[in-house]
């Protein structure tokens, strides 16, 4: 999530610039039948006309408003919608976000990161869906549309929290080209690492300068949390937390050290690159060069770095150079959940402010924006994306290969961070992790160092398992 804030869902934002106008609880107050005072809405999303994500503001006042509003119309409410809109930094409006839901304020529906989600349950900022709108919460008729996996980016403690608005996955990426040069097949798709290792080894004897790139160390920040160790993590059979307790120094966390010592210290690997402060950005530029055979990455890699038209390091023979893979695991089977293949998977949330005084209507129109009506229109001209469900991704994707094998393959069995307030600073820990490997220590030692920050940053050894 370093990693690039996604366009395939706005992360949210409120600012104080409109909100005292826009508030909860400044609607009249009527029942808003048709012929009473209008039930007054908010919606808010880190999005502006002309500025950030204006596709997503656009959508919203151009096509939701008047949409819902027609809709409710003819179900005799008279329901108005406002829509609040702001273009500030993330965590710029994080904090204003917090201060508004702590302080009883803020916009009836409102996006966040998943990443928040979890932070902000604990704090009392948002509250289930179900304890605010009934039964009508789980009877959504989009949930089973949307898989298990991706809806467990909007549940915590085994509750809905908000509705997923899209999400994203991690694949391997391969050189079809280098790939031939080493006697490797075009439909590659390994079953364990060793078989990486293995194509690592023919690609290095074959000439290519870097075999394998995944990525390692705090230069690459988030990137190599989510495109390194938390998917090798994943494919050993473990997760960074589970049940309560944060995963210390446990065999799956060895092992995907281990991973990251047979590439970097077996030649396969560049330990320079993981260290330079634009090592990702370099990374994206070799691969496009052809120096670079495997890289793991997530969709985003595939959209907007080697995009022939519109990529940072485009690629014009993209779609037939460019093949990739499912991550598999250590060996068949041995993945989270028994799995043979594993992913991880980020994305943004809606939610209905527990403040609102309004919160069926509110839901109401949170669902309606991801209908399968609102997400063909907010994924028209350009914008497509993996949406969170499953019968318009079969649509909308129909000309994106990529993005069709990452919802049709990779999303049922993907994996979501922690969305606690504390998942940051573990995070940091498990990059230098991989960077102490890279630079040369052993694994196991690389594995109790970790645990021992984790002690420090979750409140000692009682809430580590290992």
């Amino acid at each position: 999530m370093a990693l690039r804030k996604r366009s395939l869902g706005v992360v949210a934002v409120i600012t104080a610039a409109g909100l005292g106008l826009a508030a909860c609880g400044q609607s009249s107050g009527g029942g808003g039948g048709g012929g009473g005072d209008a039930i007054e809405l908010t919606i808010t999303q880190n999005a502006i006309a002309g500025g950030k994500n204006a596709a997503g503001a656009n959508f919203i006042a151009n096509w939701v408003i008047p949409k819902f509003e027609a809709a409710q119309k003819a179900k005799g409410k008279n329901v108005k919608v406002k829509f609040v809109p702001s273009g500030v930094d993330d965590e710029q409006y994080k904090t204003k976000l917090s201060l508004d839901l702590k302080s009883g304020k803020g916009a009836d529906v409102i996006d966040i990161d998943g990443i928040w989600a979890g932070e902000f349950a604990e704090a009392g900022y948002l509250k289930p869906l179900a304890d605010l709108v009934g039964t009508d919460a789980d009877g959504w008729d989009g949930w089973s549309q949307i898989p298990e996996a991706v809806q467990g980016l909007a549940t915590f403690n085994g509750k809905k929290y908000a509705l997923p608005v899209g999400t994203d996955g991690r694949v391997l990426y391969f050189n079809k080209t280098l790939f031939q040069k080493a006697g490797l097949p075009a439909d590659w798709q390994p079953k364990s690492w060793q078989e990486i290792l293995d194509a690592g080894a023919k690609l290095k004897s074959s000439g290519v300068p870097v075999p394998i790139q995944i990525n390692a160390g705090t230069a690459m920040g988030e990137a190599t949390s989510m495109q390194g160790v938390l998917p090798l993590l994943a494919g050993a059979g473990g997760e960074v937390q589970k049940d309560g307790k944060w995963a210390g120094a446990t065999q799956p966390l060895k092992d995907a050290l281990g991973l990251y010592q047979k590439i970097y210290g077996g030649g396969l690997g560049d330990p320079k690159l993981q260290q330079e402060a634009k090592g990702r950005d370099k990374s994206f530029q070799q691969f496009a060069a052809g120096k670079i055979g495997i890289l793991m990455e997530g969709d985003y890699f595939w959209r907007g770095v080697v995009n022939p038209a519109t990529g940072v390091a485009k690629m014009a023979d993209r779609d037939q150079v460019v093949g990739y893979a499912m991550i598999p695991a250590m060996e068949p089977g041995k993945g989270i959940r028994g799995q043979d293949f594993v992913s991880m998977s980020g994305g943004a949330l809606r939610t209905v402010n527990p403040n609102s005084k309004h919160p069926k209507e509110a839901f109401e129109l949170a669902t309606f924006t991801l209908s399968p009506e609102g997400l063909k229109e907010e994924t028209k001209d350009g914008n497509v994306r993996i949406t969170p469900r499953t019968d318009v991704n079969k649509e909308i994707l129909a000309g994106e290969p990529l993005l069709t094998y990452i919802s049709e393959k990779v999303l049922p069995l993907t994996a979501y961070r922690p969305p606690v307030a504390v998942y940051p600073q573990v995070s940091v820990a498990l990059q230098e992790a991989t960077a102490a490997v890279v630079g040369g220590t052993a694994p196991d030692q690389a594995a109790a160092d970790y645990q021992k920050k984790l002690e420090g940053i979750v409140g000692g050894p009682g809430n580590i398992a290992s």
